[in-house]
């Protein structure tokens, strides 16, 4: 096919480009033996949320090939290790089961292991929640704001399965005179670029509304007679994520320090004439699908749990893998998060080694505190016993 000619010979100047240039830091994690007494909390923890999170994602690996590497360069071994800790959670009588238990069972079956890359050991932590909204199935004088559909001219590709250095890379493009091109940015979308073509899933009224949906990746949409239609990520254009709390900073419209999505939300709704050309500074565009069943879905695949799911950058981390977190608020107005979660997401903000969005929920109270999550601290990777965790070569 005409795109798959292009797509090769997009990812042929990608090879010959890494070939000639050095192999970087950038691009690696160290995972540095540590035992669970080393990590803050863990004696206070529940984790059988988190087991049960991690349950779902023991599903997913069920049909992948034994011989699979999970994560850049196997850095988590590969898919037969996992094979006997996801059999005993599987055998795992839940009746009973009790906080201790749940600690003892992790600890029997895993080892810790303290994440660090490029940028040192600590990093962000921020929260996202499955946003809500007002729509119709159809367009009126109200509800005028498209969720649209995936295109069916873009074109995906996960780098990674060309060759291990670009695991957990994707590009996103159409094809347009033979050649593989980007996809429409943001202005474009949102001007029209995609009307008349069916693509459109629901009608929002609020424009705002429909950007923060994006951002979260999912959420539930209110219909005028009750009814409430689960959206998710369906994909994305491939253009870069710029987060418009730097916008408005830069502006002089925002203090930095004062940047969250409470006040990002107020100050759009206050500026509607400002509004849209500052939501276009963010090129990235998220497409959606109509969800059934529970909600939401993570990239993973799997329904993602509160407290318990973690985006990830997969460039550094494979989905799947439990990753205990220990963060806390900078200014101390947030209680400390110390809980053992699972890497089951991922998000266009989501960038570096130790970085990570945890999903709280859905909710009023969900988005409150997602807004306000802006916590500093760190990770530990929790992989089987006996794998070590491997790195590319020097």
């Amino acid at each position: 096919m005409l795109w798959q000619r292009a797509l090769a010979l997009t990812f042929l100047l990608l090879l010959v480009a890494s070939a000639c240039a050095p192999r970087v830091a950038d691009d690696r994690v160290t995972l540095t033996p540590a035992t669970f007494a080393d990590l803050p909390g863990w004696s206070g923890d529940d984790p059988r949320a988190a087991l049960d999170a991690l349950t779902r994602s023991c599903a997913r690996r069920a049909p992948r090939p034994p011989g699979r590497a999970v994560g850049p360069f196997a850095l988590a071994g590969f898919e037969k290790d996992w094979a006997a800790p996801c059999a005993a959670l599987a055998g795992l009588d839940r009746a009973g089961l009790d906080a201790r238990a749940a600690r003892a069972f992790v600890e029997r079956h895993f080892r810790a292991f303290a994440l660090s890359g490029p940028d040192g050991d600590e990093g962000l932590f921020t929260g996202y929640y499955e946003a809500a909204a007002r729509g119709a199935r159809t367009r009126t004088q109200r509800y005028n704001v498209p969720l649209y559909r995936r295109p069916p001219d873009l074109v995906e590709a996960d780098l990674g399965v060309f060759a291990q250095e670009f695991r957990g890379r994707t590009i996103a493009g159409r094809v347009a005179d033979g050649r593989l091109v980007p996809y429409d940015d943001r202005r474009r979308i949102a001007r029209g670029g995609l009307a008349g073509q069916g693509l459109e899933l629901l009608w929002l009224d609020d424009p705002v509304d429909a950007f923060f949906l994006e951002i979260q990746g999912s959420g539930r949409v209110t219909l005028d007679d009750g009814s409430v239609v689960r959206v998710g990520f369906a994909a994305k254009n491939g253009r870069p994520y710029t987060a418009i709390g730097r916008v408005l900073a830069d502006m002089g419209a925002l203090p930095l320090e004062q940047v969250s999505m409470q006040s990002i939300r107020a100050w759009l709704s206050r500026h509607p004439d400002q509004a849209r050309a500052v939501m276009e500074k963010n090129a990235a565009y998220v497409f959606f699908r109509e969800l059934d069943g529970d909600g939401p879905i993570g990239a993973e695949g799997v329904p993602l749990t509160p407290g318990r799911s973690l985006a990830v950058d997969r460039k550094f981390l494979p989905l799947g893998v439990p990753v205990y977190v220990a963060a806390e608020d900078p200014d101390g107005a947030l209680a400390p998060v110390r809980a053992l979660m699972v890497a089951q997401d991922t998000g266009g903000a989501i960038r570096g080694a130790v970085r990570g969005d945890v999903f709280v929920g859905a909710g009023a109270a969900a988005a409150e505190r997602a807004g306000r999550m802006k916590l500093r601290g760190r990770g530990w990777v929790l992989l089987p016993r006996g794998v070590l965790p491997r790195a590319p070569a020097t």
